[in-house]
């Protein structure tokens, strides 16, 4: 991949555009999107597909999200979650503190005010149809965020965005095709055409974000049927239709412990603000939880060697060399390009190197 190709990347870093939104912090989140995100819907031939192995933007591939611990959440038919669940069936999310759900044949839940707080700011959409499952989830802690459902040779992704962006995607959508009017579950919204088995509808702005649902394997009729069965559900429904596998914010200090057991943590390292995260799939959570870590070790790296300080510089240089035997990495790199991406920055600042665009790669604030 050429420098000029990364380029082109970073500037229409949103996957499903045929042009150019002219904010330079949106693209930059889509391309971190891109990096920590599973293969996704084939598109069309104008789509750039940076999703795939094989590539990657700032350092030759692109990270996938459907890693082999992801791999294990397994068919979730959304539509159990409303019906009661067998007395041996699994569990769902129970977390800690506050007001009860229901799991189970009368099995009380009770989830965390984080939690909840977090389901509250999302939209909340499902598939109430046997046999979809949920293969991604990340970003449910900001107004940006992805949940993407298979079933069989279908997907359909479910992406929202911040309510003061919707002017300009709609306005890029209008180059794709004309709109049609349809609802979602009663929620007004546009239907585009891409290909005559990929569409796509934008959702207008509510409750401050848009949602865009993308699906591709099926005609305007299977599309439209499937639209039929999207529905908007109350949060403690939504938490409860989560596999247990998903780490929400009330899972994230168990999860997080067990991601960094072997990992050397950057001075004053903040654990705790790892709950910022929100709720994602295993995949997501171990590549955003390294690249905190992977970040703050570069920038005391660059204090150490600002100040001269030659014994903090090696110990920054020696804990991203260690990278190589973080075994979370290890477990997501059957699956995603992750793993790949962090060594290789990471080898390079070991070696004295700095490379250009690090803070995209990682996702560096």
């Amino acid at each position: 991949m050429t420098e000029e190709h990364v380029d082109r990347l970073v500037r229409d870093a949103d996957p499903y555009r045929p042009g150019v939104i002219g904010d330079l912090d949106g693209a930059k989140q889509a391309l971190l999107e891109e990096i920590m995100s599973e293969p996704t819907l084939d598109r069309v031939a104008e789509t750039p597909q940076p999703r795939t192995r094989g590539r990657h933007g700032l350092v030759r591939r692109f990270a996938g999200a459907l890693t082999a611990a992801a791999a294990l959440i397994g068919i979730l038919a959304v539509s159990t979650v409303f019906r009661e669940q067998p007395d041996d069936g699994p569990a769902a999310p129970a977390d800690t503190a506050a007001a009860p759900g229901t799991a189970g044949a009368g099995t009380p839940v009770v989830y965390s005010p984080v939690a909840l707080q977090a389901a509250e700011r999302n939209p909340r959409l499902l598939i109430d149809e046997p046999g979809w499952k949920v293969t991604t989830v990340y970003g449910f802690a900001e107004k940006q965020g992805t949940i993407a459902f298979r079933n069989d040779g279908q997907q359909l992704d479910m992406n929202w965005y911040p309510a003061d962006q919707y002017d300009g995607y709609h306005a890029d959508r209008l180059h794709v095709s004309a709109p049609k009017a349809v609802k979602v579950d009663g929620w007004p919204g546009d239907l585009f055409r891409y290909s005559a088995k990929d569409f796509a509808v934008m959702l207008r702005p509510r409750d401050g974000v848009f949602v865009e649902l993308r699906a591709g394997g099926g005609d305007r009729t299977e599309f439209d049927r499937i639209l039929t069965h999207v529905v908007r559900v109350d949060v403690r429904t939504w938490l409860a239709a989560l596999p247990p596998e998903i780490v929400t914010p009330a899972r994230v200090d168990e999860r997080a412990t067990i991601v960094l057991a072997d990992i050397p943590l950057p001075p004053n390292f903040d654990k705790a603000a790892l709950r910022d995260l929100g709720t994602n799939d295993p995949y997501q959570f171990g590549a955003r939880v390294t690249s905190r870590v992977g970040c703050a070790w570069i920038a005391e790296w660059q204090r150490a060697k600002r100040a001269g300080d030659d014994a903090a510089l090696r110990r920054a240089a020696d804990a991203l060399r260690s990278s190589h035997r973080w075994q979370v990495l290890h477990q997501m790199n059957d699956e995603g390009d992750w793993p790949e991406v962090f060594w290789e920055t990471a080898d390079k600042v070991a070696a004295g190197d700095l490379p250009a665009g690090y803070d995209q790669a990682l996702g560096c604030a």
